[in-house]
């Protein structure tokens, strides 16, 4: 006779939990984890550039080599997330001696927990298990994810997943859409771009990508790490277009996943392009860019009457003096309105000296916005003259969004 599982809510805050393995399934369950405010121990010698960005930034702790019974020491819950099931079965073993309960993705019915399929609607999370079919809990999730959220009509035009041909058996041209995640948080996503996750066969994700969202993927689907982490690894851009080609041509249905908007420095012109050339049909589902949306975060308008009636939005990932750069930025300093800069933190210093070279006041506010919307979010609130050498002195990391302009102050009357 099979037992039941019994459900439970693990309460992980501060509590060690273990993961083994440094691929695409710990990318995908990890930041779950992180969620809850898990102390993560993970063990590879090779992680994903994700989870490498998330190392650097002291969210884990990475310990760069093969599982040892001690990394179990003081662990509550491990993951395994490897493939290897002889590696795998090592590590459950040393778990079942000790009491601890193990997750194995590489054989359910070996593991002594199941991670089941989860929504989340802001304090409200729902988890489903199967009775061991991972397929089953995900319909049954995805159905009380419709009856939760408020959905919109589906788009006739939009892409569906790909089957054979019934007559022929011969796999149906796969299609590409191009998904803003929006800023940070899981839920500022929008409906039908999250219908498109559900729905895709691949899904090609950026660094910046919200992690609980791929915590909801299938597990059948593919997840290739296409992470652009600044100034360190990097897959070349041609290759990602080369994914995104070949797999809609092999018939799959495939979700290009891009933190904020597709089009906002997210290159998704370019893979368009290269889509249309293969004669790639594609959808574009624009995101909640983080150049309003972590302003907005933060307690500041990128616009308020009066005060600022424009705003302009520019890449600082070029040094002003770069000869690659197409940023005027002595003309910058010569508006009046708010100017937000993305992915300029390396660059702050150069940037800001360059503005009030060219006039703009060293009295203009300032503010540096990282990680908005997220439950990480940090914001530093200065000057135009001193807002580099604060935020090097706060020791703020990308991702991080720059305002200038009077309207960093314009609600602090609310918090008085």
């Amino acid at each position: 006779m099979t037992s039941n599982p019994y459900p439970l809510g693990l309460r992980l805050h501060g509590r060690r939990v273990v993961v083994v393995g440094g691929g695409a399934v710990a990318t995908r369950r990890v930041p779950a984890l992180l969620d809850a405010g898990a102390d993560v121990l993970l063990v590879s010698p090779e992680l994903t550039p994700a989870l490498r960005a998330r190392a650097d930034a002291g969210r884990l702790h990475w310990v760069p080599r093969r599982f040892v019974p001690e990394d179990l020491d003081g662990a509550w819950l491990v993951q395994v997330a490897i493939d290897d099931p002889v590696a795998a079965a090592s590590v459950s073993a040393v778990a079942a001696e000790r009491r601890i309960f193990c997750v194995r993705a590489d054989d359910r019915t070996a593991a002594t927990a199941w991670t089941p399929a989860v929504t989340r609607h802001g304090p409200v999370t729902v988890a489903v298990l199967g009775g061991g079919d991972p397929h089953r809990a995900m319909t049954v999730r995805d159905a009380i994810r419709d009856l939760l959220a408020v959905r919109l009509a589906p788009d006739e035009t939009a892409p569906t997943q790909s089957r054979p041909d019934a007559a022929t058996g011969v796999p149906q041209a796969g299609r590409v859409a191009l998904v803003g995640a929006g800023p940070g948080d899981p839920e500022l996503i929008t409906v039908k771009g999250w219908r498109l996750l559900t729905e895709a066969d691949v899904v090609v994700a950026d660094r910046l990508v919200p992690g609980l969202l791929l915590d909801e993927l299938r597990p059948d689907v593919e997840l290739v790490d296409a992470s652009k982490i600044p100034y360190g690894p990097s897959r070349a851009q041609e290759e990602i277009n080369q994914i995104l080609v070949d797999r809609a041509l092999a018939g799959a249905v495939v979700v290009r996943l891009k933190g904020g908007d597709p089009y906002v420095f997210g290159r998704g012109g370019e893979e368009l392009l290269a889509c249309a050339a293969a004669g790639v049909p594609v959808t574009v589902v624009p995101g909640v860019t983080s150049s309003i949306a972590a302003p907005a975060a933060a307690g500041i308008p990128v616009t308020h009457r009066g005060v600022a009636h424009e705003f302009t939005v520019v890449s600082g990932h070029l040094a002003p003096d770069a000869p690659a750069s197409l940023v005027r930025w002595d003309a910058l300093a010569g508006l009046h309105g708010t100017l937000v800069i993305l992915m300029g933190l390396k660059n702050l210093a150069a940037i800001t000296a360059t503005l009030i070279a060219n006039g703009r006041s060293p009295q203009t506010p300032a503010a540096v916005v990282q990680e908005a919307t997220t439950g990480t979010q940090r914001v530093l609130r200065s000057t135009l003259g001193e807002v580099a050498a604060d935020a090097l002195t706060a020791d703020l990391r990308p991702p991080a969004v720059v305002v200038v302009g009077d309207v960093v102050g314009t609600l602090d009357a609310l918090d008085a």
